[in-house]
C-alpha cells in the first residue's frame, strides 16, 4: 500500500510540475509571440483573459504541487549536505515560482511578459535541480 502512495504522490508531483511550469512556457512562448501581432488594446484583453483562465489551473498545480512535494520530502530522509544544499535552493525558487505566478494571474499586469519571463527560467532551472537530485545523489 506504501508503495502505491508513493507512485500516487510521484506522480501528482511530475504532472503538476508539467502543467504549471508546460503552462507558463506556452504563455510565454507561444501566446505572448501571437498576441504581439494584435493592437495593444486586442492585446490586453487576450492577456487578461488568458490570466482568468490559466488561474484555477495554477492555483490547483501550486497545491498539488505543495502537498506532494512536502509528502516526498518528509518520506525520504537522511540526504547528504550537497542534497539539502540543492534542495534549499530548489524550494527557494520554487517560493518565487509560486509568488510570481499568483502575480501573473492577476487581471492588468503591465510586467507579466518579463514576469513569465523570469518564472520560466526558474521554472526549468528547478527542474534541472531535480533531475540532477534524482539520478546522481538520490
Amino acid at each position: 500500500m506504501l508503495e502505491l502512495l508513493q507512485a500516487v504522490m510521484r506522480w501528482l508531483h511530475i504532472a503538476s510540475v508539467a502543467t504549471l511550469i508546460g503552462g507558463i512556457l506556452y504563455w510565454r512562448l507561444a501566446l505572448t509571440a501571437a498576441a504581439s501581432a494584435l493592437a495593444p488594446e486586442t492585446r490586453d484583453e487576450l492577456a487578461s483573459k488568458a490570466a482568468g483562465a490559466f488561474r484555477p489551473i495554477a492555483f490547483v498545480a501550486m497545491a498539488c504541487l505543495l502537498v506532494s512535494g512536502v509528502y516526498n520530502i518528509l518520506s525520504a530522509p537522511g540526504h547528504s549536505v550537497r542534497y539539502h544544499t540543492l534542495l534549499g535552493i530548489k524550494l527557494l525558487l520554487v517560493g518565487h515560482v509560486f509568488a510570481v505566478t499568483i502575480l501573473i494571474v492577476q487581471p492588468k499586469n503591465p510586467r507579466r511578459t518579463r514576469l513569465l519571463t523570469g518564472v520560466m527560467i526558474s521554472g526549468l532551472t528547478i527542474i534541472a535541480i531535480s533531475a540532477y537530485l534524482h539520478c546522481c545523489i538520490f
